[in-house]
Order: C-alpha cells, then structure tokens, then sequence
C-alpha cells in the first residue's frame, strides 16, 4: 500500500509539472496535436498507478518525450507558418453576411444543428444577424454580428468613461498578495491607509481587490 502511496504522489507531481510546461489552456481550447498529447499523457499514467509492476523510469520516460515532441513543435509553429497550418489548421469562415457556407460545413462535416448550437451558445438565435461566423483552429466558434446588431459601446455613444484599469487582488485567503501590486500601482504604504480606514481584518478577509482609482471590493470569511 505504502509503495502506491508514493507512486502514485510521485505520477500526481509529474502531471503537474507536465501540465505547467505545456501551459495553461482548457480542454476546450487545445490544438489538434495538444489534445493528442494530453489523451497519450492519460493513458500512458494511468497504467503503472493501476499496476506496481511497472517500473516508474518506463512511464516517466515517455512522458518527457512527449512532452519535449509538445514543445519543440510548438516552437517549430511560431517560426514556421506553414508548419503551423499543417498542424493545427487554420480558420475557416462558415457564415458569411447571414449565408451558410456549405461547402466549408461539408469539408469539416458540421452539421446545421451544430452551427446553430453554437450560435445560441453565443445567444444568437437568428443567423441572419450575423456578418462572420468563423470556426476557430481549436473548434470553437467566433461570431461577428452585422453593424445593425453590435451592442453599442462607449465609443459608438460618444461616453468618456475613465479608465479605473483591472482590478487587483490584494488580498486572498486572509494573505496579502503582493504580485500583482504593480498592476494597480499599490504599495505597501497605501494598502496599509486603505485597510486602516475602511476598518478592515487582513485575517478575517476572503477576497480584496483594488482598481487604480482606488475602489475596493471586499469579501469577509464567513465559516
């Protein structure tokens, strides 16, 4: 038992650390070749934490491999454009002014259920109103709406609204997170004149977060 035990937490930090390397997508979101070398990573893992007779160095190894193949190809596709096409595709417009491409549906055998589930995804229910429908390398849908139908911005309105930047976390778990100070251009100093004045318990806090303008957004324990 104790011997799965490490085995097992020895595969769960090599996971991890594969996964850190090939960076931080969702499932959903993974190239051709990613998604190939997450479902071989799984398999491949999977077997010797199911069996403690095969040797962990004859699971690791293919792992780095792989792994390694993921990198090199990735850096491979950023100097080489069609080496990146050859790999991950490119994008294919499947609407066009409010009309089906059928051609482009046939080719990647989508079917018009699967196009107008993708458009209600997007809370679009009348295909017309759409000027590009374009399926992404990854599968998914991007959609741009016809000038009549884009929601208005503060732009098209003509609204001057300040820009107050991204808000922060400052503070997490009852910790003071400091990575991400340069970003709200806080300082010790001013988190400190901020949590005295609102009476605020750094210890006692689930969540704070500061934009640049200074306003603050602050979520208490409550077990």
């Amino acid at each position: 038992m104790f011997v799965t035990i490490i085995r097992t937490l020895i595969l769960y930090f090599t996971v991890i650390c594969v996964v850190r390397l090939m960076g931080k997508r969702q499932i959903g979101e993974l190239q051709p070749s990613e998604l190939v070398i997450t479902l071989l990573l799984s398999e491949i893992i999977a077997m010797p934490m199911e069996n403690n007779d095969i040797p962990l160095i004859s699971t690791i190894i293919p792992v780095m491999i792989l792994v390694t193949l993921e990198i090199i190809t990735s850096a491979i596709s950023m100097k080489s454009l069609k080496f990146r096409f050859l790999v991950q595709g490119h994008p294919i417009i499947i609407i066009r002014n409010g009309v089906l491409q059928q051609k482009e549906m046939k080719k990647l055998r989508l079917t018009i259920d699967d196009i107008l589930e993708s458009l209600r995804q997007k809370d679009i229910f009348d295909i017309s109103l759409v000027a590009y429908g374009i399926i992404e390398t990854n599968g998914k849908m991007s959609v741009m709406l016809k000038p009549d139908y884009e929601t208005v911005t503060n732009k098209n309105a003509e609204i001057k609204v300040q820009d107050s930047g991204i808000p922060c976390v400052v503070i997490t778990d009852g910790q003071i997170e400091r990575s991400s100070f340069g970003d709200c251009n806080m300082t010790d100093e001013k988190l400190k004149k901020i949590i005295k004045k609102q009476n605020i318990d750094v210890g006692n806090t689930l969540l704070m977060t500061l934009d640049k303008s200074g306003k603050s957004v602050v979520i208490e324990k409550n077990i």
